[in-house]
Parts: structure tokens; C-alpha cells; sequence
């Protein structure tokens, strides 16, 4: 291996150094041009497990604003005898917020869609189709794999 900075063989282990905020593997001499960085701590099995199962969490289904929600929004609202001021108070939104949406010429988020839901106690989320085929039984959808794909070809005769 090579220095980065001279090039000159390093003879041993390259030291990692940060010049200028970028890090690179230099030779004992040119590591004198940054600060040498420290070898990370090694992590005890106890971090290594809770990051893994931070990083293996199930995936949370994807939801998407019904087509007549605007509707929905204003006769929940109605009913319930609030103004708009009233629903704007109840989920911490402003009036001209509330009125976008009664509209339609505004699409809720996630987020206030589950404020609104929770306030008028309607349904505006649904979930995608995508998610519910991935809900329903793998015996009644299956999607194709590479390997799926890397047999065909092969039967084919194209590979």
C-alpha cells in the first residue's frame, strides 16, 4: 500500500489521518499533516444486539389519504357542530389549514390525517395496495425473484 500524500510504500499498517476533514492512509511521516485517528472502541454484545435489533424492526404498512376526505372532513365536522376554528384548535392547525382541506385543494399528511382521525373520529388513512398484498397469504401472491428471473433466462436459452 501506498500513502496518499507522497506515495511512498508504507511498510506496515497505514495510519488513518484526517487532513481537512477528509481521512486518508498515510505513512507514519505525512501523518504529522493531520490528526491521526483512534481505532474505534470494539462494542460490547450487549450495544451489538440492541443495534441489531434496532435494525431488523418490522416494517410499518404504508397508508395513503382516501379520495373523498375533504368530504368526509367537513360532515364529521358538521356534525359534530364545530366551525372550522374548532377543528383548527383541536388538532393545532391554522383555519386557512383547515379550509385547504375541506376544499381539497390540500392533501393531509400522515400526521395530521391521524390528528383529524382521532379529533372527528373518522377513517381518512387506508392502506396501499402494495401492503396488503404483502399481508395477505404468500400462497395467493407471489412476486418473482432474481433467481426467479436468472431461471427463466436460463430456460430460455438466453443466458
Amino acid at each position: 500500500m501506498r500513502c496518499e500524500i507522497c506515495g511512498k510504500k508504507i511498510i506496515g499498517t497505514p495510519l488513518k489521518t484526517k487532513i481537512e476533514s477528509s481521512i486518508m492512509l498515510t505513512c507514519n511521516e505525512c501523518s504529522k499533516f493531520g490528526k491521526v485517528q483512534k481505532a474505534p472502541k470494539p462494542t460490547s454484545d450487549r450495544r451489538i444486539s440492541a443495534l441489531r435489533r434496532r435494525t431488523f424492526r418490522t416494517k410499518e404498512p404504508d397508508y395513503e389519504v382516501v379520495e373523498d376526505f375533504n368530504v368526509l372532513i367537513r360532515e364529521a365536522r358538521e356534525k359534530k357542530g364545530w366551525s372550522r376554528e374548532d377543528l383548527g384548535e383541536k388538532v393545532y392547525e391554522k383555519v386557512s389549514v383547515i379550509n385547504r382541506l375541506e376544499s381539497g385543494r390540500m392533501i393531509p399528511d400522515l400526521k395530521l390525517a391521524r390528528k383529524i382521525e382521532g379529533s372527528l373520529g373518522i377513517k381518512l388513512l387506508e392502506k396501499t395496495p402494495e401492503t396488503l398484498a404483502d399481508e395477505m397469504d404468500g400462497s395467493k401472491v407471489k412476486r418473482a425473484t432474481i433467481g426467479d428471473i436468472a431461471i427463466i433466462k436460463r430456460n430460455k436459452g438466453n443466458y
